[in-house]
């Protein structure tokens, strides 16, 4: 079966925002607890759209 996961290691990002190069290659390249920063870092790193993820908590509830 294929992994859905987007983000590894969610132990490490969790209640903190990432930065992905896309959906295809899920490799963190930021991360932080400001979304803009983590943006923008990933910019400056050269990737043009980056995709950004918020990794919730452990038996965190998020409402959309």
């Amino acid at each position: 079966m294929k992994d859905l996961a987007l983000v590894s290691n969610e132990k490490r990002y969790s209640g903190k925002y990432v930065a992905i190069r896309s959906l295809k290659n899920k490799k963190v390249i930021a991360w932080g607890t400001d979304p803009l920063k983590v943006y923008e870092q990933a910019k400056k790193l050269g990737v043009r759209e980056p995709v950004l993820l918020y990794v919730p908590e452990k038996d965190e509830v998020l409402i959309y």
